[in-house]
């Protein structure tokens, strides 16, 4: 725990979200694009990390607050910490949730290096927004994403790369000699319905299992749902529920 430290956010688990619009002095519209990470990039590295039964979280202040806690072998406790989320314009309740869990995350170091990134602006073309009396707004169909990042040995963006829709570069900071890139790695396909079917034929001894000794026999024997959100979720309920 002491030497605890998660991964730098590779390009495909960066999304990127406009933020402002305006209108140029000489004709035409720009607007500035923040890069963010969203709660299933948290969840994914928490896994990763330090294992899917090894952190678990908590909602407070009708999901306002969130406890994000490790549990640290050498001191044989939880470690916790916390922070407080903003409701998002859709789904207030599960925003308000997963904004705060990702806020706690931060605390952890998760995508923390998103803070280093330089201030994005990218020019629109005619065809990507509407103005009406001065005020910009981006068409829906637009959408920008990170095709490349790179870190320096401080942990701070010194390369990125952003395309839109089409492929196109929109953006570009930073040189490739100086970056260190982190690829993407892809994921393995997996058979959501052969794990869903495995999940079913075990879920109701998940349900029922009288101890932690009993939920750990179960863990053990079905490594290939390690990374299977609905076994992963049923056994944290439980285990928080027996001794």
């Amino acid at each position: 725990m002491k030497d605890l430290q998660f991964r730098l956010l590779e390009a495909n688990e960066i999304d990127c979200r406009v933020a402002q619009c305006g209108t140029m002095a000489k004709g035409g519209a720009w607007c500035s694009v923040l890069l963010y990470k969203d709660a299933r990039c948290d969840q994914r590295l928490l896994d990763e990390t330090v294992g899917a039964f090894n952190w678990q979280r908590q909602h407070l202040r009708d999901n306002a607050n969130c406890i994000v806690s490790i549990w640290d072998d050498e001191k044989g406790q939880w470690i916790s910490k916390e922070d407080t989320g903003m409701e998002s314009n859709t789904e207030a309740g599960k925003g308000l949730a997963s904004d705060s869990f990702k806020r706690a995350c931060f605390n952890w170091g998760i995508g923390r290096e998103l803070y280093t990134a330089p201030k994005i602006f990218i020019t629109l073309s005619d065809a990507e927004y509407t103005s009406n009396g001065g005020k910009v707004k981006v068409a829906s169909k637009v959408t920008f994403d990170v095709a490349e990042i790179g870190y320096d040995d401080k942990r701070n963006i010194n390369r990125l790369v952003i395309v839109d829709g089409k492929g196109a570069v929109r953006y570009s900071f930073g040189s490739d000699k100086k970056a260190v890139k982190v690829e993407s790695k892809k994921e393995p396909k997996t058979d959501d319905a052969a794990l869903q079917e495995a999940y079913e034929t075990i879920a109701d001894n998940i349900k029922s299992a009288p101890s932690r000794e009993a939920l750990q026999e179960i863990i053990n024997n079905n490594k290939p749902l390690h990374q299977y959100k609905p076994f992963t979720d049923a056994v944290n309920n439980r285990w928080m529920n027996v001794q």
